[in-house]
């Protein structure tokens, strides 16, 4: 059944790695220039005398990454009639959401002086928001199985 307590833990997993889009992993001030990374590039901010500029380097590798890992959470909340299918792609989320943030960090050092001295987003703490819900979406299927299989004892 789609309307299950799993389905809703994957639907803020896909909401939250959805909002990382739009959000910086971290902002830093270099020389009157702002840097900030999010997951579809280095934004720099220019602010001269009297013309602010907005300087993009894209990085597409990690924006459909983070778009991916979105779509396979929204994936796994349509494979309800396979649990062990929905749990695996879970699983797999889980990891990837690892890589992603360990991705994003090191794709942040690319900011001129590194990441010493940023200030964290909270883009950078969401992909710790995604695996809680992840994960709280793998006891929710596993309570379905249990539910099931004494179901299945009683008949």
């Amino acid at each position: 059944m789609i309307q299950r307590v799993q389905s809703i833990w994957l639907l803020l997993a896909a909401l939250t790695l959805t909002c990382m889009l739009f959000l910086p992993f971290l902002t830093k001030n270099v020389n009157g220039s702002e840097f900030s990374v999010y997951t579809n590039g280095l934004h720099q901010s220019i602010s001269g005398n009297e013309v602010d500029a907005l300087v993009v380097t894209p990085f597409f590798p990690l924006f459909i990454s983070n778009i991916a890992i979105a779509v396979l959470c929204i994936v796994a909340i349509f494979s309800f009639r396979n649990r062990t299918i929905q749990k695996r792609l879970t699983s797999v989320a889980i990891i990837l959401t690892l890589g992603l943030s360990f991705w994003g960090f090191n794709y942040a050092q690319k900011i001129p002086g590194g990441i010493e001295g940023a200030n964290y987003g909270i883009a950078a703490f969401l992909p710790i928001l995604t695996i809680l819900f992840c994960a709280l979406a793998i006891r929710g299927i596993r309570k379905d199985e249990h539910l099931l299989r004494s179901a299945d004892r009683l008949r």
